[in-house]
């Protein structure tokens, strides 16, 4: 019988196996090898802060009172956990709140996903800047995270279905974690809060939390326990406008006599967008990702159709319209495709509703090579240097040759970039594919010049892997 949320991928069990099991050799290997890694270079702030939840100027609505203990086992609930709920201006769903310390976590990459963690090294509240998840932490702790793909056919069997990301959030030191922020793109004037809950999901099936709080950004939940959660709604909560994005990515042609492609993503605005731009890699290979401003409110299940300008025989749209899937979490399709036969530096898209022609966005995307635009793949040369090894991350794990690898470590370790500790622990690593992971992690940790460095060494000693992976 299917009982678990967490399907397509390695169970929550066999990703971050219990303590004792990481006592074994070879260490490295484990999903917390980052997390106890990076906790030997953790850099204490000895200014002390804590931060009260409950003096937060976030919250907006409050479920229990405030002095209530946390879930401790939660029973399954089938409640409407949002009332009373009052509106506020416009916001970023990455907004942090007053007294909110943002962090950007370190990244391992895998085959099927990718996997955050963050060092805590004193209590407060800390929102992750890729994923917008905050953590309101009592006490030191180290926390590993990623998304994971939902079970939509296990949630319809409760009339649910999905509001935001499903999260496998493991704690080493469990009880350090008080209480998990998760983002939200409802309008709390609509009222769409009201619908709103949270599937606790582990390995024996799925349970329902009614909310601590909700806040015009996030839903709060106090926990004890760490699995899976995620952001669920009512399948018959009335549709109401919702917070979302339009995401351009642009294809072109090689060729000038051959067709390029801009796909068009309509999506909620609390997906994460590193998910995104990995799946499209993944699904499509190279395309360029337009940075534009992407917020808008959106009808879900109603049509919209997409217009351009400069209109001719050269710019197709198809289909002629689409609907906006507001529980789009997983598939990050196009909901239009825009088909250029000529090469144009810029063009104007113009989102309307269908029903009332009104449009709902609107922009002027550039499409020359010196526009703002990111690829999926290897990075601009005008990015920060650590950013850039960060974004070619898993081409270099899968490119590089042992023999330029070990050549590599040795010019870091002559230049005295990483350490005589650090250089043992990467002789250690007999895989050649943790072998680079290590070196690229301990090195991009260490800051801009440091991974300017090492940009400068590869370019050295493999200049066509360097071409590949856009590093000249």
């Amino acid at each position: 019988m299917e009982n678990t949320l967490l399907t397509g991928r390695r169970s929550m069990k066999e990703t971050l196996p219990s303590l004792h099991i990481l006592l074994w050799p070879p260490v490295y290997r484990s999903p917390f090898f980052p997390v106890f890694f990076c906790a030997a270079n953790r850099r204490y702030n000895k200014a002390s802060y804590t931060h009260h939840i409950d003096d937060s100027p976030e919250q907006t609505t409050d479920e229990s009172s405030p002095s209530a203990p946390p879930h401790s086992h939660p029973q399954p609930k089938d409640t409407n956990p949002c009332s009373n709920v009052r509106s506020r201006t416009d916001f970023n769903p990455l907004t942090r709140p007053h007294g909110c310390e943002e962090f950007t976590p370190l990244i391992t990459a895998e085959e099927n996903d990718d996997t955050y963690s963050f060092q805590c090294s004193r209590p407060g509240l800390y929102q992750c800047s890729v994923t917008g998840l905050l953590f309101h932490m009592d006490a030191e702790g180290d926390v590993v995270y990623r998304t994971v793909p939902w079970n939509r056919r296990l949630l319809a069997q409760h009339h649910r279905k999905p509001a935001g990301p499903l999260f496998d959030i493991k704690c080493v030191q469990q009880q350090s974690l008080r209480q998990l922020h998760l983002p939200h793109c409802e309008i709390l004037s609509t009222g769409g809060c009201s619908f709103l809950s949270v599937a606790h999901v582990n390995d024996e099936g799925v349970e329902f939390l009614s909310p601590h709080q909700i806040t015009e950004t996030h839903v709060i939940i106090n926990i004890t326990g760490l699995s899976g959660f995620g952001n669920v709604k009512d399948e018959d909560s009335a549709p109401v406008p919702v917070r979302a994005m339009v995401l351009l990515f642009y294809r072109p042609s090689t060729d000038p006599d051959l067709e390029s492609l801009i796909n068009v993503l309509l999506l909620p605005r609390n997906v994460v967008l590193l998910d995104v731009l990995r799946s499209r890699k993944k699904l499509v290979g190279d395309e360029r990702y337009i940075e534009t401003s992407p917020h808008c409110k959106l009808l879900p299940d109603q049509a919209y159709t997409l217009s351009t300008c400069p209109e001719d025989d050269s710019v197709e749209v198809q289909p002629t319209e689409a609907e906006f899937d507001c529980d789009n979490y997983d598939n990050f399709v196009p909901s239009f495709q825009v088909i250029l036969e000529k090469v144009l530096k810029h063009i104007k898209l113009v989102l309307r509703d269908i029903s009332s022609c009104h449009r709902v966005w609107e922009r002027r995307a550039c499409l020359s090579s010196t526009g703002a635009q990111r690829s999926c793949g290897p990075s601009p040369l005008n990015l920060p240097s650590n950013q850039r090894l960060l974004d070619i991350w898993s081409s270099f794990v899968d490119g590089i040759s042992g023999p330029v690898l070990m050549s590599l470590l040795d010019k870091l370790f002559e230049k005295k970039v990483i350490t005589d500790s650090e250089r043992e622990s990467a002789d250690e690593v007999p895989n050649k594919r943790d072998k680079a992971r290590f070196i690229i992690d301990t090195v991009r940790r260490k800051g801009d010049a440091a991974s300017s460095e090492m940009i400068e060494f590869l370019c050295e000693l493999d200049p066509f892997l360097c071409e590949h992976l856009g590093l000249i």
